[in-house]
């Protein structure tokens, strides 16, 4: 347990003082109830100062972020439309898995280093899944082709690998799915060239076990404790049978 004040001060709403004054205001709710001086708080409890939220800085946040197009995956916040600034979540995040910025859909979002560790470890082989659109018809061969594997080679990036055997099967004239275990610089869309293809949208659906389903492009969820369970689970599995390969 913690003194309510402290709390306030240690997630960087305010100093204690004033932490004091807002308590004394009648802003500050826990649980749902008005908050009193001198309160203690524990970080499984909902503490608001109005109708924000206030997270401990110790506590894990994990969450499902539904990137737009545009938004760019960096750090880095003198960089226009970065991820952080977008995103806006009150403890500091960032994301395990980058998605290029002409891409969209699934990032896992997360303030534990531990798991952002083992996400980013391409030997654990952990399943990443998207939906692609190009822009020509798709054929058994591409889908046989892109499967197998495909030599993907760039001298500026110093890449020239051939890509792990994956998962495709096409769901449309000009579209099909794919799983990767692999994360090479812009992948997909060096597979698709490789191959006298071009894609016109590219979206991430889901990271392991955690699936995009139907959050809004820019919304964010928390991810559920049953979600949370396994995906540490599979984390920790794929790093006691990792490969040892490296992939870029």
């Amino acid at each position: 347990m913690i003194r309510l004040n402290k709390f306030l001060s240690e997630a960087g709403v305010c100093s204690r003082r004033e932490a004091d004054k807002l308590i004394e205001s009648g802003r500050v709710t826990v649980d749902g109830k008005r908050a009193v001086p001198g309160q203690q708080v524990s970080e499984e409890q909902r503490v608001c100062v109005g109708k924000k939220v206030i997270h401990s800085k110790n506590e894990k946040v994990v969450l499902a972020v539904n990137k737009p197009v545009g938004v760019v995956c960096t750090e880095d916040r003198r960089v226009k439309n970065n991820i952080i600034q977008f995103l806006k979540y009150p403890t500091r995040v960032t994301y395990a898995g980058r998605l290029d910025k002409d891409s969209e859909g699934l990032l896992i979002m997360t303030n534990d280093g531990n798991l952002i560790n083992l996400m980013m470890r391409a030997r654990f082989g952990h399943e990443k899944e998207y939906k692609v659109t190009v822009h020509k018809e798709i054929t058994d061969a591409f889908v046989k082709e892109m499967a197998a594997g495909v030599h993907i080679k760039d001298e500026e990036k110093n890449l020239d690998a051939v890509t792990r055997p994956c998962e495709v099967e096409k769901i449309g004239k000009y579209t099909f799915k794919i799983v990767l275990t692999q994360g090479l610089n812009r992948q997909i869309r060096r597979m698709c060239e490789a191959l006298g293809y071009k894609v016109t949208k590219l979206q991430r659906t889901r990271i392991m076990n955690i699936e995009l389903g139907s959050l809004k492009s820019g919304a964010y969820r928390k991810l559920t404790k049953q979600e949370l369970d396994e995906l540490y689970e599979r984390a920790e599995t794929g790093k006691n049978a990792g490969t040892g390969e490296i992939t870029q």
